[in-house]
């Protein structure tokens, strides 16, 4: 892993404010490991600066704590939700993964104020792409 680590991808300041624990479980560093290597490691070799995961894994008390849906890929470590600070950068992160790269959900969060990426822990990816307003 190049430029993201699995600390990355599980630190928190909403689970470090309220005192929860969010180790993630072997299978969820499994698939973190995954994501970071097939997309997160690919896209920001691309893009050729940082990128900051603004989430990642997520405990189920912590997931619950920010209002994720029980259904949530950042539960297992399929997900992570990126940002390079501005909506024009995210919009070029979304669309090269789209192009170039799998993925399971790929969802421009707010006219590009981030992106959700997902990769599917078994790659039964569904290529879906979701923009929320």
């Amino acid at each position: 892993m190049k430029y993201f680590s699995i600390k990355e991808l599980c630190r928190s300041a909403t689970a470090n404010e309220l005192g929860i624990d969010n180790t993630p479980t072997d299978r969820a560093v499994e698939n973190m490991t995954r994501l970071i290597k097939v997309v997160l490691d690919p896209l920001r070799e691309a893009y050729g600066q940082p990128i900051t995961v603004n989430s990642g894994y997520r405990s189920p008390a912590l997931n619950k704590a920010v209002g994720g849906v029980k259904s949530s890929q950042h539960l297992t470590g399929e997900a992570a939700d990126i940002t390079v600070g501005s909506k024009e950068g995210n919009k070029w992160l979304f669309e090269y993964i789209k192009n170039n790269l799998p993925y399971d959900q790929l969802i421009d969060e707010y006219d590009y104020s981030w992106v959700h990426v997902s990769l599917d822990a078994d790659m039964c990816n569904r290529g879906e792409i979701i923009h929320t307003r």
